[in-house]
């Protein structure tokens, strides 16, 4: 993304470390191996990486303004996330993609999808957060940025034909944005994530790993 984008329709919102330290706090840290590398493509401002605990965290994002978001200990890499090749084979332990799959073409995913086989590790796995078009089919495209379309189904079906086994769907994760009149705190997120049923849940999880290496 240019840094207009970041000035008109992604302006830096404190609200958003809020949520992603409560991510942390009641999921992410669940999964996310401590021991291991932890890539964040598409990074923007660096909330969930910054609140990662890991051997080593890296933050990839088109936008050089990463540097000065970037927690100390996280390591800056500008350029496309379509372009992994800086990245040493088989050195990813988990790569996470928040709200980015939307804004490149379905020919782009693709080729991340090729990439990140040969750099995850043997445990390595990818986790997507996204709007799910399903749920939020009206909201969608009030980012100007969104090129591609998918739902939980779509998405799941298009990493399983890309040689990727699907390990978990979670069609309603979160609601579409920080930006209501709702209040925001880790109470609160670490409550809706607990909730059996996700009322606003526009927002979709999905985790994979490559098929038979």
């Amino acid at each position: 993304m240019n840094s207009g984008y970041h000035d008109s329709r992604l302006v830096h919102d404190a609200r958003r470390d809020t949520v992603w330290q409560a991510l942390w706090r009641h999921y992410f840290r669940k999964v996310v191996p401590t021991d291991g590398c932890v890539l964040d493509l598409g990074c923007g401002y660096g909330e969930f990486i910054n609140n990662v605990t890991a051997r080593r965290r890296i933050g990839l994002d088109l936008w050089e303004g990463i540097r000065n978001h970037l927690a100390a200990g996280v390591e800056p890499l500008v350029g496309s996330v379509t372009d992994l090749s800086r990245l040493d084979d088989r050195s990813i332990d988990f790569a996470f993609a928040s709200n980015l799959f939307e804004h490149i073409s379905q020919d782009a995913l693709i080729a991340v999808l090729a990439q990140l086989r040969v750099k995850l590790t043997e445990r390595g796995t990818l986790t997507m957060l996204q709007p799910n078009y399903r749920y939020a089919f009206r909201e969608y495209f009030d980012d100007y940025t969104h090129v591609a379309i998918y739902s939980h189904i779509s998405l799941a079906d298009l990493l399983t034909a890309n040689g990727w086994e699907v390990l978990e769907v979670k069609p309603r994760f979160l609601p579409l944005t920080v930006k209501s009149r709702l209040p925001v705190s880790q109470w609160l997120i670490g409550l809706y994530l607990a909730l059996p049923f996700k009322p606003m849940g526009k927002q979709m999880l999905l985790s994979a790993r490559p098929r038979q290496r």
